[in-house]
């Protein structure tokens, strides 16, 4: 179970391999903007930034897949509640039927797991997914701890509540999934975009370095590859704004 969705924990191995090629994309830009291990050490915080992005990446995923998870739970949570057991029943038959699909160290099956030991504890069910709604920050999984809490302290129709609501959210998982689809395409193309001025750059380097030497090693020389520099950074980020699409 994880504590908070909006923080992640670098693994060793993961670690290791974003700190490498971190390294490795400052070692490339300060050699083909500065050609000098004076500019390496300048672009080094790049490391930091890049260990950022990456897991703003992995903790966007790892709520897309909760997301994904989530949609068969609530699915399987239906079912239980349709066949007649009660709301704090239903998450166990529903533990049930996801074990079925998913593996044991999955995110849905953790958090279910620990919905089903809260209750358990005597917490309520509307309480206990209240939490699990604020601790990922996923919007689908708060609109439902809202739906379920409102269903069940009116004595509405749960489970024609909970059917619908779960058809809605499918809905928009399923619109989501096929947006991602669509732009994957111009995901890739944007990555090579970002990658072409770097290309450019090196061609230029290893083809005719006499054409560039006066843009190395002087001040003016710097003063303009800075420039160049910042104008790619620049449009690096706005190329990954572009792409990114929230539903």
């Amino acid at each position: 179970m994880i504590q908070n969705y909006n923080q992640y924990q670098f693994t060793g191995k993961e670690m290791l391999k974003y700190l490498l090629l971190g390294m490795a994309a400052s070692v490339l830009l300060g050699e083909l903007f500065y050609r000098s291990i004076w500019g390496v050490l300048l672009l080094s915080p790049l490391i930091y930034l890049f260990l950022r992005l990456k897991k703003k990446e992995l903790i966007k995923k790892r709520k897309w897949d909760l997301n994904k998870e989530f949609r068969d739970g609530i699915l399987s949570l239906s079912a239980a509640l349709e066949a007649g057991y009660s709301a704090e029943n239903a998450f166990e038959e529903a533990y049930k039927d996801l074990k079925l699909i998913y593996p044991e160290d999955s995110l849905i099956l953790s958090e279910f797991s620990y919905i089903i030991h809260q209750i358990k504890m005597n917490i309520t069910v509307e309480q206990a997914i209240k939490n699990f709604g604020e601790r990922t920050g996923v919007e689908d999984i708060l609109s439902f701890s809202e739906v379920f809490s409102t269903a069940k302290r009116t004595g509405g129709d749960l489970i024609k509540v909970i059917k619908l609501t779960s058809s809605v959210i499918c809905d928009k998982i399923e619109v989501k999934r096929e947006i991602i689809t669509l732009i994957t395409a111009k995901r890739l193309e944007s990555n090579i975009m970002k990658a072409i001025p770097i290309f450019i750059l090196a061609y230029f380097q290893a083809s005719s370095p006499e054409f560039l030497a006066p843009l190395y090693h002087n001040v003016f020389g710097v003063v303009v590859m800075t420039v160049f520099l910042g104008i790619y950074l620049l449009a690096y980020r706005i190329i990954d704004h572009i792409i990114s699409i929230e539903v």
